[in-house]
């Protein structure tokens, strides 16, 4: 029973707020910052816990008033606030019990890649990061461009992009999958409808401390950057490679005219692509154990179409389509699609927690 499980936050609160005032602990700075946190983090649900007990208690001595010839229609009265109560703190405490991300307040690397489609699918990935830009803006996050390939025709074959701000992770970490456009490029003559796919990845930011790159495990060559068709845009020797030879992980920076700062830009991406790869390898470990897969964010699972002649949008994880296409690509309300599918995962993470 969920009275049960949580009776035992609301002993462990107890348990910190006495050490919290013991002399030995009060010594002990870090041991101090540690109980703090912790009952701070727990703070919520021990005080809903508290409500919802409560609340069952109260329900039980109105049911046996029921019958009471002064009290029995007021009890019956209180009884049916109450159940709504219990529902209500059900649900709630149910949302908190859900296994926080401890990834969802690092900032991100947004990548975009162009896939199948050509010219095509690098335009689409340009529309996308607009409205991606778009939405950034909206919540007050700042970005960094890490690094960015402009494509022959328009838009960019890829596009790599350090998200900063609040809870950017938890926002955006069901964004990452294949997303196909469905729609008459512009240099289609005879009116066909082409299907093109790019793939958006969500990388958490990584400290150096969380993966470290020994200089045996480095590849590092400069060379000078170069615009489209060859151009020479540079004449020094700015642009880098850095390549993983554990992993054969390639990153390339040449956005920067200092060869410092491309070097460094392409650490902090070389890192966020090791650390996704931890991430993911965890996951799948993670899932070995569980009977259901809640929002893995696998890059090779399609998640939505975007289909321009009928001006829509699907999720295909969730089901949800919505005939708004132009409206929240070129707005940027894209809490329009996130919304729904954190929802979705959440009731799927709250099932979980009951199995």
């Amino acid at each position: 029973m969920l009275r049960e499980r949580l009776q035992p936050f609301i002993n462990r609160d107890l348990e910190i707020s006495s050490l919290l005032v013991s002399p030995d602990i009060l010594l002990d700075i870090k041991r101090m910052t540690q109980l703090s946190k912790e009952q701070k983090d727990m703070s919520e649900l021990v005080l809903n816990a508290k409500k919802y007990i409560y609340t069952l208690d109260s329900i039980e001595e109105n049911k046996k008033l029921i019958f009471d010839p002064e009290l029995g229609e007021l009890a019956k009265e209180e009884l049916k606030e109450l159940e709504i109560q219990e529902e209500k703190l059900q649900l709630q405490i149910k949302k908190l019990l859900i296994p926080t991300n401890p990834n969802d307040t690092r900032n991100v690397f947004l990548e975009i890649r162009a896939g199948t489609g050509g010219d095509e699918a690098a335009i689409f990935v340009g529309n996308l990061l607009n409205a991606y830009l778009r939405y950034i803006d909206s919540k007050g996050w700042k970005t960094e461009v890490m690094s960015i390939s402009e494509g022959e025709f328009g838009g960019y074959r890829e596009a790599v992009i350090l998200v900063k701000g609040n809870l950017v992770y938890s926002r955006l970490k069901y964004e990452g999958g294949t997303h196909r456009v469905q729609r008459v490029p512009a240099t289609e003559s005879q009116g066909r409808i082409h299907t093109s796919a790019i793939t958006v990845a969500i990388m958490p930011e990584a400290d150096e401390v969380e993966i470290d790159l020994g200089p045996n495990d480095l590849k590092i060559d400069v060379m000078r950057a170069s615009g489209n068709g060859g151009q020479s845009v540079n004449t020094t020797d700015s642009a880098v490679r850095i390549t993983h030879i554990p992993t054969g992980i390639v990153v390339i920076n040449q956005d920067e005219k200092s060869q410092h700062k491309n070097k460094d830009k392409a650490l902090k991406v070389l890192r966020a692509r090791l650390f996704d790869i931890k991430l993911r390898e965890q996951m799948a470990i993670e899932r070995v154990s569980r009977s259901a897969q809640v929002g893995s964010g696998d890059r090779s699972e399609r998640i939505r179409t975007y289909n321009y002649p009928q001006n829509r949008i699907t999720d295909h994880r969730i089901g949800l389509t919505l005939y708004r296409l132009d409206e929240i690509l070129s707005g940027g309300l894209l809490d329009d699609l996130i919304e729904p599918a954190d929802s979705y995962y959440q009731a799927e993470a709250m099932k979980a927690t009951e199995n």
